[in-house]
């Protein structure tokens, strides 16, 4: 390797990092298989984790850890099927705003991750998306344990589309505290 070189791959050349695979025919298309098929990766964590003692709680961990911001209120997934997610946020100091309710950012948060996990869990191989829009409706103040349930049915993706996700956070009486409204971008990876 001469002075000139770097061990770690340049952003700038679009084949780097590739390494031997870069020779191998269809290696381009990896990258897009690793990426259609997340959601039957996190519909499989789930399903090995789910059914143990603790495994919802580890789960959860899991999911933080890959979405680190998101990990930082100490949200569970409570259940995930393809298209479904029921996600609940324990009410603590930690997420509370002045007004002695949770915050209204920890609402958007919990949401964007219920909504999240329905979309992406939703989503036909080939076919990738990214959050482009949220909106949320405030409705009360949210107190107590909390409760997102979101369901999509994605749809059929022939040409770049979007799509919106619907979640409605509820209390524990069962009252609707937030309405949260996301639109994926939803594209077929070539």
């Amino acid at each position: 390797m001469s002075a000139n070189q770097s061990s770690r791959p340049d952003s700038a050349d679009p084949g780097a990092g590739a390494g031997r695979d870069a020779a191998r025919p269809g290696a381009g298309h990896d990258a897009a298989r690793r990426d259609a098929s997340h959601g039957d990766r996190i519909l499989s964590a789930w399903r090995r984790l789910s059914r143990r003692p603790g495994g919802r709680w580890l789960f959860s961990r899991l999911i933080g850890r890959f979405a680190p911001y998101t990990g930082s209120m100490g949200a569970r997934v409570e259940t995930l099927e393809p298209g479904g997610a029921t996600v609940t946020l324990r009410d603590r100091r930690r997420v509370r705003n002045h007004l002695r309710s949770v915050h209204a950012i920890a609402l958007a948060n919990l949401g964007e991750l219920a909504t999240g996990l329905a979309m992406t869990t939703a989503m036909p191989a080939g076919v990738r998306g990214i959050p482009t829009a949220i909106r949320i409706d405030y409705v009360k103040k949210a107190r107590g344990t909390l409760t997102c349930a979101a369901t999509v049915a994605a749809p059929d993706v022939t040409e770049p589309t979007s799509h919106e996700v619907v979640g409605h956070i509820r209390n524990e009486e069962g009252d609707v505290v937030a309405t949260i409204r996301v639109t994926w971008a939803l594209e077929r990876v070539t």
